[in-house]
């Protein structure tokens, strides 16, 4: 069992040009940084798994959960087609600390900026 991460916001993109990569998901240096620094004391864990799930007031949310295994499960090949195109960044702030999803395919946001709907 996977356990949890921290809290994400979303965030919709508009009139960026996608440019065509490998990767379903860009990680800037900062959440690279973040993550290597949460999993060296999670010597079990190999990494952070993200995963979309369903729920919230829009439709659709992230997760982040530490992972033992390496590999993509049905749930994380459901999650790329949602994830194309999206840079994650980690933020630190005078107000926040969290980890920020740019997703250019979203179409609509909650208020609270943790929901999203494509």
């Amino acid at each position: 069992m996977s356990a949890s991460l921290v809290r994400a916001t979303v965030r919709a993109v508009s009139k960026r040009k996608l440019q065509p990569t490998r990767a379903a998901l860009t990680l800037t240096p900062s959440v690279v940084n973040k993550i290597k620094q949460l999993l060296k004391d999670k010597l079990e864990h190999v990494g952070v798994k993200v995963g979309v799930r369903t729920r919230g007031c829009n439709g659709l949310s992230y997760t982040l959960e530490y992972t033992k295994t390496e590999g993509d499960s049905d749930e994380e090949k459901k999650a790329q087609l949602t994830l194309l195109g999206t840079e994650m960044d980690y933020v630190e702030d005078k107000l926040s600390i969290e980890f920020v999803f740019s997703n250019p395919n979203i179409k609509g946001t909650c208020g609270c900026g943790e929901n999203f709907n494509i």
